[in-house]
């Protein structure tokens, strides 16, 4: 079915069809835009287009054909006939329902404001539903510090071993970047909750809808402003895709050291099978599939961004036809979003910790020289000076083959003449991690006191 036609002599070009139509997707849309509709067939009640009865009859038929997307959600497209879009196959199985008086509903709103207005019910309901999922990760990367308190790993800058750090503060880090993610769904999601119903092709309704109780009845914060803007704004789409965009790039950093962390050259995971795939050649492969798409999924993500900054790049106010490219790349994006976060937590649930190996590998690449310089600066040494000799002592154990704790106190004191016998006790691993006790550390104190306050954030949000 068409909404338009009127002033044509013919029916459009098949390929155009191809090109226009957009059922195909924005069916997506139906909840939303039956939702939508019942609020409009308030409001025109309200105004006095509609009697209570016909007011009535409409919502009833709305209601039924709610019920029939609920159940079969693919409805639209397998019952389509002929229907541009979703609005017009929610026109059409209306009129069939209640007659005449079908057509009566779309007095006073333009497929400009009911479309904007979808789209954003939509993207609401979609921020809830990631911002459940972005908990859930969080919490598996809660529960996983929590499991793996003591074990301890090389930390890296540059990717070269720099300091010992608790496997549970790597943890608490993503953690952190995911808190940051949540912040701004929900930021977002103001900017998302305002109404644009009412404002109608681009000038605003004719009618006198109550556009406030309207606002009120879809659950929206407030009437749009301003309903030039109402109906080509897209703002709070690029917003939610810019969230997701930098949620997808911290999952790829999390993937990326997975990934690194699970294979033959760090030893320190090892991968729940469920989460592993294997070689079609080599038949001792375990590859770290998840991972990887974990990091993948993320250009596809940050190119849904790109694109719809892109179809909205230059256009003239009001709307333009151009808007229908919204969908897609939101839809997409939500749904891989989604699915990166709940394989980031079942991959999480499912690692093995090689607390040994990725200890050894702590110990390894003179991490301990920083307390080395440290426990110099406590002999009075200046930290300048501190540096250097340490690098000294170091430069020494690598000609020796030894670590620094393995040195003699006579050998690094050549280097360091402040050393003392009892620069042993600064050189442990323990010993350097204890030291880093203060808030945001990794001492095992300070991480402990981070899971904690991690847990209870969750819990209270």
């Amino acid at each position: 079915m068409a909404l338009w036609g009127g002033r044509f002599d013919g029916g459009p070009d098949p390929l155009f069809r191809e090109l226009n139509d957009s059922l195909a997707f924005d069916a997506a849309l139906a909840r939303e835009d039956i939702e939508g509709s019942l609020g409009w067939a308030r409001a025109l009640h309200r105004a006095g287009v509609l009697t209570a009865a016909e007011a009535s009859s409409l919502a009833r038929a709305l209601e039924s054909l709610r019920e029939e997307v609920a159940a079969d959600p693919g409805a639209p497209v397998k019952t389509a006939e002929g229907d541009e879009d979703i609005h017009s196959w929610v026109e059409r199985r209306l009129i069939e329902t209640v007659g005449p008086l079908g057509k009566k509903l779309h007095t006073g709103r333009s497929r400009n404001d009911q479309v904007a207005t979808d789209l954003r019910l939509w993207t609401r309901r979609a921020i809830a539903e990631l911002r459940a999922d972005v908990r859930a990760a969080r919490v598996a990367l809660i529960d996983f510090a929590d499991r793996h308190r003591a074990a301890v790993i090389p930390g890296y800058t540059h990717l070269q071993r720099a300091q010992p750090v608790l496997l549970a503060h790597w943890a608490l880090a993503y953690e952190q970047m995911l808190s940051r993610d949540d912040a701004r769904l929900r930021d977002a999601l103001a900017r998302v909750n305002i109404c644009p119903l009412g404002s109608g092709a681009l000038a605003g309704t004719a009618y006198p809808i109550d556009r406030e109780a309207l606002a009120k009845d879809l659950g929206f914060a407030a009437a749009s402003a301003n309903s030039l803007d109402a109906v080509s704004d897209r703002d709070f789409a690029v917003e939610t895709l810019a969230a997701l965009s930098i949620m997808a790039v911290h999952l790829s950093r999390l993937g990326e050291d997975l990934v690194l962390y699970g294979s033959g050259e760090f030893a320190f995971f090892e991968y729940d099978d469920a989460f592993s795939s294997g070689s079609s050649l080599m038949p001792q492969k375990k590859n770290p599939d998840a991972a990887e798409l974990l990091r993948a999924k993320s250009g596809r993500i940050v190119g849904s961004l790109v694109t719809l900054l892109t179809v909205l790049k230059g256009l003239p106010l009001a709307y333009n036809k151009d808007l229908q490219e919204d969908k897609e790349p939101l839809f997409d994006a939500v749904r891989h979003a989604r699915l990166c976060l709940r394989a980031a937590a079942r991959i999480l649930a499912g690692v093995t910790v090689r607390a040994d190996a990725a200890r050894r590998a702590a110990q390894g690449g003179y991490s301990n020289a920083t307390d080395l310089a440290d426990y110099l600066v406590g002999k009075g040494v200046p930290f300048r000076d501190a540096h250097e000799q340490a690098g000294r002592c170091v430069r020494a154990a690598i000609e020796a083959g030894k670590p620094l704790e393995e040195m003699t106190a006579a050998d690094l004191r050549a280097h360091a003449p402040a050393i003392a016998d009892d620069v042993f006790r600064v050189l442990s691993i323990d010993a350097g991690l204890a030291r880093r006790d203060v808030p945001g550390g990794t001492g095992p104190n300070a991480v402990a006191a981070a899971i904690k306050a991690a847990h209870d954030r969750v819990s209270a949000e």
